[in-house]
């Protein structure tokens, strides 16, 4: 009887320590997740917050001005036998946006050249407020006979641009380095004012 009732004892026991473990077991989730949120262990607990080591979301760019839209058409010229072209024509911009447009170029000549393009706007005005953050006008380029290359050109038209300017032209000039600098072209499309060349080449 007594062997009985210690095995009944030890029984109980272990009954409660199993039920113990259960109740932790299920309790255990709950906590974990509240003692993440407070220390900022877990990445999933922390939900939308900033993750560490992660690419942090970049603020919206609150100096675009949706209010306004300017058409940026593109012109180019070439100094030789050679094919210069803008992939499209015109683009509609805010101010204070960015954006990107590619220029094309074949050399078409049986012989290496090396090249580089003067820019120019219209009208004089906008020269100040085109900012362009990655044009291919900043250095030379050397091609191989046949060879073909897409240049992009990166801008943002600065917000402060006079109200009454809503079209600005964008112009470039490719010639071969060696030869005489040619003068800034005047845009194709009829304006009030002619096109300034950009001494600094890319600003």
């Amino acid at each position: 009887m007594r062997l009985k009732s210690e095995n009944f004892k030890m029984m109980g026991k272990l009954g409660v320590i199993v039920l113990g473990m259960f109740c932790f077991g299920y309790a255990l989730v709950p906590i974990y997740k509240t003692i993440c949120e407070m220390t900022g262990i877990n990445i999933l607990a922390l939900g939308d917050r900033e993750i560490p080591g992660a690419t942090p979301k970049l603020p919206a760019n609150t100096q675009v001005d949706r209010t306004r839209t300017i058409t940026v058409e593109f012109d180019a010229n070439s100094r030789g036998p050679w094919h210069f072209k803008p992939a499209q024509n015109t683009l509609q911009v805010h101010p204070g946006e960015l954006a990107t447009v590619m220029y094309e170029f074949q050399n078409v000549q049986n012989r290496t050249m090396t090249a580089q393009a003067i820019p120019s706007y219209a009208p004089v005005q906008a020269a100040a407020h085109f900012n362009k953050l990655e044009c291919f006008c900043f250095s030379e380029y050397t091609l191989a006979p046949g060879e073909k290359k897409q240049w992009p050109v990166a801008f943002v038209i600065d917000p402060k641009l006079s109200r009454d300017v809503g079209t600005i032209t964008l112009s470039y000039t490719f010639f071969e380095v060696g030869g005489k600098t040619p003068a800034a072209p005047m845009t194709s499309k009829a304006t009030t004012a002619a096109a300034v060349p950009d001494q600094k080449l890319g600003v």
